[in-house]
């Protein structure tokens, strides 16, 4: 796991970092392009595992505070497109060809340069979108490569750029109309099971973690895929409301929906992916509130687990719950959710990479 270490109490924004966030919320002003068609622009889509880019699609066209409607005041520039309905619409199934799709995102990317100043102006450099779909890094190559691009996956081996890209948090939403359904969990004196997971056995590492730990220790419940339907979602559910850490393994791509899970119910994740660069970390010290494990330790998660003092644990979970706010979306975006995080950090970017010429 790739992450540049801030020391910020309790893992809260430090004076510098709350005074650039407020001065975005005085400042900031975004233009959201009218141009590209639906089904894969302007069409959010706010459930699943996908949804983190469809709910800021959302929030940004509604946006009516950083939003403004002559491009010329703005400092930023948003494409509202969603990866994931560019692979429903083009990709051809079994085809294993994903060109169409990137070059359909280079004929975007030149009409707006054609039919505006501002992405020539500066490269597109002042330009951003917001992408959760594995192949996003692929599709926004070459032609969007000098853009600001929010991403799930956030893997510095295949060109997310620290300090240009942001890591967008993956967020499985199960319910629109509520994202919020759930939230929460047990006290800390209510949660028996050291850790927990369950999941398919995505890329080549879960089955390493199932081969050491499934069926192993009574207070460790490492399972394969839960089994369809409700009440086997509401039995994952009731598992990491109920569990001291939650394991997060990187599956086909670094990002894993199961970061943000164990946040939403208050579950301290083990973190186990190398690469992954974690959402927000120039502002919040992820070591104060999960586990960082590499890849490699996977024999030793359990002693690395039981090794960690109740004080120290007690510290995280505490914490687990005060950072809960900056991961979560809401119909009405409210101070330092996942909206305003994520614009600051694409903000915070922006700022920064001026600074440094």
């Amino acid at each position: 796991m790739i992450s540049r270490r801030v020391s910020i109490k309790n893992s809260f924004l430090n004076h510098y970092k709350k005074r650039s966030y407020e001065l975005m919320e005085r400042v900031l002003k975004v233009y959201v392009y009218k141009e590209g068609q639906k089904p894969i622009f302007h069409q959010p889509v706010l459930k699943g595992l996908y949804a983190s880019e469809g709910w800021f699609i959302k929030l940004m066209e509604r946006d009516n505070r950083f939003t403004v409607k002559d491009p010329r005041k703005a400092h930023l520039f948003y494409m509202p497109f969603s990866s994931l309905m560019l692979q429903r619409t083009l990709y051809v199934p079994n085809s294993h060809n994903r060109t169409n799709l990137r070059q359909y995102l280079k004929d975007y990317s030149e009409k707006i340069a054609a039919k505006y100043r501002f992405w020539n102006r500066t490269g597109g450099a002042d330009h951003f979108l917001a992408a959760c779909h594995d192949w996003a890094p692929y599709e926004t190559r070459h032609y969007m490569e000098h853009c600001i691009k929010a991403l799930c996956n956030a893997d510095v081996t295949i060109g997310f750029k620290i300090g240009r890209d942001v890591s967008l948090p993956e967020t499985y939403v199960r319910s629109a109309r509520n994202p919020l359904r759930d939230l929460g969990g047990k006290p800390p004196s209510q949660r028996h099971t050291l850790a927990f997971y369950a999941g398919s056995m995505h890329g080549y590492f879960r089955p390493i973690l199932l081969k050491y730990w499934n069926d192993k220790e009574p207070d460790m419940k490492i399972l394969g895929p839960m089994p369809p339907g409700v009440a086997s979602k509401m039995n994952y559910i009731h598992q990491m409301q109920r569990s001291k850490y939650c394991i997060c393994p990187k599956g086909y791509e670094v990002n894993s929906p199961r970061i943000v899970e164990a946040i939403f119910y208050e579950c301290v994740p083990v973190i186990i992916s190398d690469n992954f660069v974690p959402p927000f970390f120039e502002v919040l010290n992820w070591e104060s509130f999960s586990v960082i494990i590499a890849e490699k330790e996977i024999p030793n998660l359990r002693k690395i687990l039981v090794s960690i003092e109740e004080q120290k644990y007690l510290e995280m979970q505490l914490n687990v719950r005060k950072v809960q706010k900056h991961f979560l979306w809401h119909a009405k975006p409210v101070k330092y959710d996942l909206f305003h995080m994520t614009l600051h950090s694409i903000w915070y970017n922006r700022v920064f990479q001026i600074k440094s010429r």
